[in-house]
């Protein structure tokens, strides 16, 4: 063959390359009569639902295999994200199919309010915190920080809320001026209790702390704490609205802008098994489990048919489960849970013992309002948490 004949040849073959890609481009959009993911036969179309959903989810959504899942049983998911609060108090739900906050009682709110809602329950995450191994050696002095045997670092909340209630400042800790000389005062950052429910998480665990270790769940506990707890919010400044803007800037800006933050521990093992991402897990991170901490029980709310059958996929479909797994999310079955991370080189955490229920949604709204209240008036004083809310009489269907 002449080597003219083998440019014609080569165009050629190029050219039915490029055909074939956008045959394969419009099949996979439905542009040539249909969808044919999933088996489902080029005359089939994928039924598009909307979700609602938190932020630290939006990876697993995006998931080109959760995708697929979803698409072989004839479902199109698309989701934006909002705080667990702002799903259960503002976003208009009238042209979605399901809502996936963060929270229990969050996700009982707006089941109450939808009347005919139906509730999921495909994984939970136990709150932890972010930090580096510098600052969880630092706060061992003030009793704040240990470590098991097994390595798990644990984060004393009694004896944090103590040295935040003292004022105490990082540079007042012996052996800061080498492990970490910043003149700040030592606080957990979070998210805006306001809109955002692994805040309204940690205000969860610090009312049951502030309370004698007893769940708050009346006017007069929640008055005579109320001011303590805004303080660990209100002292932070600027705080965001979703989670997953406080864990970048842990993984971006390092131990000088975030050395303590308050995330989901799936949010930190998802990070570690990334094949994209782990690499910002450096070796000086680590994550460390409040004593005592809440369970945050990420819980759909179907509100549709389609809706229905996003969150029985989700707590039935085991390839579904194992792709949470991979996304730092504990499914119901632990062992799913303890092989991602072993197919990832990573050790298994134990689960945590010390874990507390939080609030009812009422009170725990009561206590972000009265808060909500001193933001907009820092110079008000001393704050009275509102009464809370009388709960929804309407039986639960």
């Amino acid at each position: 063959m002449t080597s003219r004949a083998r440019r014609i040849l080569g165009l050629a073959l190029a050219v039915v390359l490029v055909v074939a890609v956008v045959v394969v481009v419009l099949i996979g959009r439905g542009s040539l009569g249909g969808s044919t993911q999933g088996g489902l036969g080029p005359q089939a179309s994928l039924t598009v639902v909307n979700g609602v959903i938190g932020s630290e989810k939006k990876p697993f959504f995006e998931d080109p295999e959760v995708k697929a899942i979803f698409a072989t049983n004839g479902l199109d998911v698309h989701v934006v994200t909002a705080g667990s609060r702002q799903i259960a108090t503002t976003v208009d739900l009238s042209a979605v199919d399901f809502v996936f906050p963060s929270s229990a009682p969050a996700a009982q709110k707006i089941k109450l309010a939808a009347k005919s809602a139906t509730l999921y329950s495909p994984f939970y995450s136990p709150m932890a915190i972010a930090s580096f191994l510098p600052i969880a050696k630092l706060l061992e002095g003030p009793g704040i920080t240990s470590q098991d045997a097994d390595g798990t670092w644990h984060f004393n909340l009694r004896a944090y809320l103590d040295v935040v209630e003292n004022g105490t400042r990082w540079t007042d800790l012996p052996g800061a001026n080498t492990a970490y000389p910043n003149s700040r005062s030592i606080l957990v950052s979070s998210t805006d209790v306001r809109q955002s429910n692994s805040a309204a998480m940690y205000l969860s665990m610090a009312s049951y702390v502030l309370n004698g270790q007893n769940v708050v769940s009346d006017p007069a506990s929640q008055d005579a704490i109320i001011s303590e707890l805004g303080d660990l919010f209100l002292h932070q400044g600027f705080s965001a609205a979703s989670s997953e803007e406080p864990f970048d800037d842990y993984l971006s800006q390092g131990i000088g802008s975030k050395p303590l933050v308050m995330i989901y521990e799936a949010q930190f093992l998802g990070q570690e098994m990334s094949e994209t991402g782990k690499s910002a897990i450096t070796k000086d991170m680590v994550l460390m489990y409040p004593d005592p901490t809440v369970l945050s029980k990420h819980t759909v709310v179907a509100l549709t048919g389609p809706g229905n059958q996003v969150g029985q996929l989700l707590e039935s479909d085991p390839d579904l489960q194992r792709l949470a797994a991979i996304y730092g999310f504990r499914p119901a079955d632990s062992s799913v849970f303890s092989k991602a991370l072993t197919d990832h080189g990573l050790a298994v955490p134990p689960v945590p013992v010390d874990v507390v229920d939080p609030p009812s949604y009422e009170v725990l709204e009561s206590m972000i309002v009265a808060i909500s209240q001193r933001y907009e008036n820092p110079e008000a004083g001393d704050l009275v948490a509102p009464d809370p809310p009388a709960p929804d009489p309407t039986p639960t269907p």
